[in-house]
């Protein structure tokens, strides 16, 4: 019988996250012969070594990165079995909401979504993380287990990750956006930031001729904004962003053809369909109609 156990699926879990065997056993209460034993089980069980093993510590193999993943998502759902059960017989919510979302998101549209969740349901305790929709983003931390629902960029090139299911809540569009006053703001140097690099324009970006070829590196957008006010240069932003902007910044309309992104959410089939996900999918979707972020 192969049958992996819940016990040897935590502290496998508890390894990948730790990097050692010896400060998983500390996390977990167990000897580190105990941790050890039960990672080597793992492996038997699974047929594949899920650790590199050495005076670093352990550092998981790319079976060990996907077995970690798959992991935290079943034990996720088996943490969240109680109060699934109860729900459905009382009606009463409870338990972790945990929600990974990029930084504009979390600050303009979360607040009063987490607001009505916990009015409507007080046994719900909302986890919320932010996580820069670089790479595999928000998508990424809900595919290897560490969210339940994420809020992401959906536009264009966007490819669902294997696994995940989503929806789309609303379109932005992007703006210009420069200092006030400024006589001729196309003439600055363009100021942009990593995560703008996902936010699907660039066929957009690459056909505008009067984009200069100057370029300013920013952290994040909230840097790019006071870079902006202090006169350093333009950027083109999207709303969420916007809503920030301080007095000293002018926004100008791209016109017809202005780039846009679509912000949506990212979960599991499985998580859909619990009780949480699916009140935070309808809190969101009711916000995204009233036009609270859009």
């Amino acid at each position: 019988m192969n049958d992996l156990a819940i016990r040897e699926l935590r502290i496998l879990v508890a390894v990948e996250r730790a990097g050692s065997f010896t400060a998983a056993a500390e996390a977990l209460g167990l000897t580190q012969s105990a941790v050890s034993h039960a990672v080597s089980a793992c492996e038997r069980k699974i047929g594949t070594v899920l650790f590199d093993r050495g005076r670093h510590g352990a550092r998981p193999t790319a079976a060990g990165v996907r077995a970690a993943a798959h992991a935290r998502r079943i034990l996720r759902l088996l943490d969240a079995l109680p109060d699934e059960a109860r729900g459905a017989s009382t009606q009463v919510l409870s338990g972790p909401l945990r929600i990974a979302a990029f930084r504009t998101a979390a600050v303009h549209l979360l607040p009063t979504v987490l607001s009505r969740i916990k009015a409507a349901h007080p046994g719900l305790a909302p986890e919320v993380r932010i996580v820069p929709e670089v790479g595999r983003g928000t998508a990424g931390e809900v595919q290897d287990g560490r969210a339940d629902l994420g809020i992401a960029t959906l536009s264009g090139s966007y490819r669902l990750p294997e696994g995940l299911v989503a929806g789309e809540l609303f379109e932005e569009a992007y703006s210009l956006v420069h200092p006030a006053g400024h006589t001729d703001p196309r003439t600055l140097p363009l100021i942009d930031w990593t995560e703008n690099c996902s936010s699907y324009t660039r066929e957009w970006w690459a056909v505008q001729d009067w984009l200069p070829a100057t370029r300013l590196d920013a952290g994040e957008d909230s840097v790019v904004l006071s870079m902006v006010a202090g006169g350093m240069g333009m950027a083109v932003m999207p709303r969420l962003a916007l809503l920030d902007a301080p007095a000293t910044v002018a926004v100008t309309d791209l016109g017809a053809e202005r780039p846009t992104r679509t912000v949506g959410y990212v979960t599991t089939p499985e998580l859909a369909r619990t009780l949480g996900v699916r009140a935070l999918i309808r809190e969101l979707r009711g916000a995204a109609a009233a036009g609270v972020a859009a």
